[in-house]
């Protein structure tokens, strides 16, 4: 079921108090991340970005300063004289509108670059993401609810977009056009700037504490966004679970529940953030009534001018308001968008969450897997072209290799292993193996069958003792290598959306069209396969889902099949097929396992009576093995499992 998602509280019960704080070391993390992302693929792009918004901004404040001169120049002196001469005004107009003109053409350009900016970077993080998490362990998935990951793919990294694309470039015009307001507002008169200095710090306190509070609910929205989609994924897939058990409604509570979480938590976080704005413009508006009052007052008495340091007239007074606006304006932009920059901070934390989960390293791996082909004296030659004979290419102390013929040996010493540290499922394992063996891994369920054939394929790391392959440490073959090496047909059948034969070809991207259709024949699927509407091109769909679940599992033989390894791992591969199609696979299969070895897994013991060796385990432990007669001889587990009479 979906995790629950608590919402948690600071010292003394109060929600987000230490968020603040540890949002901000963790924040600017994030944003510095971002900002090696744009910079990576768009760094010129970006700079020319700036660039404009430097212009735009000087532009307008140039268009506001215009104000004095235009009454203080051009006004006023023509009132006093009279004067119908309108040549200098209309030449500083020409002047003034070829610099807006500029700012438009900068802030048209900037809006462009940022869209390409943009989509860009989101286009790069997705793919790092994707690639990352190709290089996962399976615990990560064990350990993480599907749709959470997807959400993080679709919610966390499109909060993105609206930070890299608006707010970050707001946020920097902010800066340029604060920075650069206020030196003209000192110029113009210091005590009407200390007075906007006063007032906006009462504007960033406010605009801080609303961000802290709204920064922690923004993140459990995120938190809950992806428990949700996890819940809705787990509820999809299940769903012929639900209704054959008749737990609609309890499905339904269990999501009202998650929903209201995610209502709670977006509510709470956007109250915080939107009531910023109309804070900031009330005190905007509160600033500039002050300063009109104190302005008006040293502009009527000259005799306040030594306090002032100059001339207040009426055209810087004018000039001054328009300036208080421009400070006070890019404060309530950032405000603005706290919402955005916040929730995208929230979001950029669970993107790169992910893009630091520890992926597989093959540590101390030297040995390859090569084609070979059989030279002179019986040595093996590798071979840059497919030959059906697979080699282990093993690194000697003096710089050569050696290459070894892949036989399908395991052998487990001691093995000792947990999915956890705290719960070990599997003690001292031993298990001696050899080439084209057929061994059977029988017992109840939990028993640790399926857990050996994950240690098998390096799923997962032992904790203790060793496992040869070839006499080889798995540790040392390059875990790629090491699985291509393993047919492996799982108890859980997926197929992916494509055609019939596209799904065979997985097994061996660079199989022929005859190469799968020999494979379908081999396992008894060709049958059924050029019985479909358009035979091996009839596309799959829905995990197969117009296929029974016997034909489903008929092509992940197939798949298996066509790569032609030289061992392979049967995980309960017939449980889902019927006993007449099982007769037909089972001829198939005893073809695929001639001359390779192969480990099955089975509850039917009746599929595993020929196997050469059968391990009967038992919590974990491996307690019987030898022959179906030998087993049978000894009437202990297997004999109970197979004859289903206790021993007296």
């Amino acid at each position: 079921m979906a995790r629950q998602i608590n919402i948690g509280r600071g010292p003394g019960g109060g929600r987000g108090n230490n968020y603040g704080a540890k949002m901000t070391k963790e924040g600017w993390k994030s944003i510095r991340r971002v900002f090696a992302y744009v910079f990576k693929s768009y760094k010129w792009s970006f700079l020319v970005v700036l660039c404009c918004i430097l212009v735009t901004s000087l532009t307008t404040l140039t268009s506001t300063l215009f104000t004095k001169s235009l009454i203080d120049d051009y006004v006023t002196p023509m009132v006093a004289s009279r004067s119908s001469d309108y040549a200098p005004l209309a030449q500083a107009l020409i002047k003034l509108a070829a610099v807006l003109a500029v700012g438009i053409i900068c802030s048209y350009l900037n809006n462009r670059l940022m869209i390409n900016v943009g989509q860009g970077t989101l286009l790069r993080l997705r793919k790092d993401l994707f690639e990352h998490m190709e290089q996962l362990p399976i615990r990560y998935f064990d350990q993480h609810p599907h749709g959470d990951i997807m959400s993080v793919y679709t919610n966390d990294v499109d909060t993105l977009r609206q930070m890299i694309s608006s707010s970050i470039p707001m946020v920097f015009s902010s800066c340029i056009t604060i920075t650069v307001t206020f030196v003209s507002m000192v110029v113009l008169s210091v005590p009407l700037t200390l007075l906007v200095i006063v007032m906006t710090a009462v504007m960033v306190v406010v605009t801080r504490k609303l961000g802290e509070r709204s920064a922690f609910h923004f993140k459990q929205r995120q938190a809950c966004l992806g428990a949700m989609n996890g819940y809705v994924e787990e509820m999809l897939t299940g769903q012929k679970v639900v209704k054959t058990f008749c737990h609609e409604d309890e499905s339904i509570a269990k999501f009202q529940e998650l929903n209201e979480s995610l209502r709670d938590s977006g509510y709470k976080a956007n109250k915080a953030a939107n009531i910023v704005m109309p804070i900031n413009g009330n005190l905007s508006n509160l600033i500039y009534v002050l300063a009109a009052i104190l302005g008006g007052f040293i502009a009527l008495h000259p005799g306040m001018s030594a306090f002032s340091f100059t001339t207040l007239t009426v055209g810087t007074l004018v000039a001054f308001l328009t300036l208080i606006k421009n400070f006070t304006q890019p404060v309530s932009h950032v405000s603005q968008q706290i919402n955005s920059v916040i929730n995208a901070l929230a979001g950029a934390e669970r993107v790169f969450k992910l893009m630091d989960e520890e992926p597989e390293h093959d540590g101390m791996a030297s040995v390859r897997l090569v084609d070979a082909v059989e030279a002179a004296g019986g040595l093996l030659e590798e071979s840059p072209s497919r030959t059906g004979i697979w080699a282990w290419k093993i690194p000697e102390e003096d710089g050569s290799f050696r290459l070894v013929r892949q036989r399908g040996e395991v052998d487990f010493s001691q093995v000792d292993f947990g999915y956890v540290e705290s719960k070990q499922v599997l003690f001292d394992i031993n298990l001696d193996t050899d080439a084209g063996q057929k061994v059977a891994l029988v017992g109840g369920t939990g028993a640790g069958k399926t857990t050996i054939t994950n240690l098998i394929n390096r799923f997962y790391d032992i904790q203790g003792g060793t496992i040869l392959y070839d006499g080889i440490d798995i540790r040392k073959i390059y875990r790629e290598d090491l699985r291509r090496s393993l047919g492996m047909v799982l108890q859980e059948t997926h197929l992916f959306t494509g055609t019939v034969m596209e799904n065979i070809r997985y097994g061996k991207l660079d199989a022929t069209d005859e190469e799968c259709v020999a494979a379908a024949k081999l396992v008894n699927a060709h049958d059924f396969i050029i019985g479909l509407a358009k035979g091996y091109d009839t596309v799959l769909s829905a995990d197969g889902g117009n296929l029974s679940q016997g034909e489903r599992q008929l092509i992940a033989i197939a798949r298996a099949a066509v790569g032609n390894p030289p061992a392979m791992i049967l995980d309960e591969a017939t449980s889902s097929i019927d006993t007449r199609t099982e007769k037909l696979v089972q001829e198939g299969m005893d073809r695929i396992m001639t001359g390779r070895s192969t480990f099955v897994i089975a509850h039917r013991l009746s599929t595993v009576r020929n196997s050469d060796i059968i391990v009967v385990m038992d919590h974990g432990r491996i307690i019987e093995q030898g022959t179906h007669e030998e087993l049978l001889a000894m009437k202990g587990k297997y004999y109970i499992l197979y004859t289903g009479l206790q021993i007296a």
